[in-house]
């Protein structure tokens, strides 16, 4: 039997509220990285380890929001803890990785591609882990060429997002970048549950105790502590790039100011006195000075 399913079930709320998460997590996560460009090499690694967590929350938490109103009518959902936070990992690390070869290769295009790929491959990776960490009476088939386009979307906006951030500055362009980002990870979401199909095992009545029937917990107990630690680093993110203007604003920093020479003069002690041989060959002969007679070179 063919369950009936709603990923919508309270309208356009869950998708603008998971479009959002993702969208700040992407803000966040990408300034850093465009941050991180203009840092020395010992905080380059600070600002993409930032960068990753918050992309990584980021995706995560949309990914959930999203899911609170996916339902099938004839099941009740829950979820198992440990695949549901082993997708934030997966999502943490494969979209890490991918951020540091941008971060330290730059804009080049090898870097771009396989950055790009990977963070894409990251936030698939999680979705799915996600999908297989819920828990109800029925099991899953995906329509493969959906499936595939939904990676696909992943990883060529990720491509674009990263070399957004990368290679434009100012405010403006980061909030493309993180638009961008944010479709790619809603539009990765939304084409990846179109391609699933649900097939009931259980009778359609069920026992009023749930628990004997499903393992795991409710969506209702695993949403609030969920959204904590994403929160956190999301919160984290945001506090450290108020405090750096610079990364707001995606300019680079300052650079002190090159030394004249003539700031330092050369100590009394080291110059070469006036009847130093070797202080002739060192003048330019471009004067030529008439003498008494015949021509001198000064």
């Amino acid at each position: 039997m063919q369950g009936t399913v709603d990923g919508f079930t309270y309208g356009l709320v869950t998708p603008v509220a998971a479009f959002l998460m993702a969208a700040l997590g992407a803000a966040l996560g990408l300034r850093c990285t465009t941050r991180s460009l203009h840092a020395t090499r010992s905080c380059r690694v600070g600002w993409l380890a930032l960068g990753s967590l918050s992309i990584g929350s980021g995706v995560w938490t949309m990914h959930f929001v999203a899911m609170t109103g996916f339902t099938v009518q004839e099941t009740p959902i829950s979820y198992d803890k440990p695949l549901t936070f082993a997708g934030l990992a997966v999502a943490v690390v494969m979209i890490g990785i991918g951020i540091f070869i941008v971060g330290y290769r730059g804009a080049t295009r090898m870097a771009l591609i396989t950055g790009g790929t990977i963070t894409g491959l990251g936030i698939a990776s999680m979705h799915y882990l996600g999908m297989a960490g819920m828990r109800m009476a029925a099991r899953f088939a995906y329509d493969t060429p959906l499936v595939v386009l939904s990676v696909l979307i992943a990883g060529c906006a990720a491509t674009g997002a990263l070399w957004a951030a990368v290679t434009l500055r100012g405010a403006l362009s980061g909030l493309g970048a993180s638009v961008l980002m944010a479709v790619a990870v809603t539009g990765m979401h939304y084409t990846g549950m179109a391609a699933l199909d649900v097939h009931l095992h259980l009778p359609p009545t069920l026992p009023s105790d749930l628990s004997a029937v499903l393992p795991g917990d409710r969506p209702a107990e695993m949403i609030g502590p969920m959204l904590v630690g994403p929160g956190c680093f999301l919160l984290l993110a945001a506090v450290v790039l108020l405090f750096d203007p610079g990364a707001v604003t995606g300019e680079p920093g300052k650079a002190p100011r090159p030394r004249d020479h003539r700031d330092h003069p050369v100590p009394l002690a080291r110059r070469r006195p006036r009847n130093d041989p070797h202080a002739r060959d060192r003048r330019p002969r471009s004067t030529v000075r008439e003498g008494a007679g015949r021509a001198r070179y000064r």
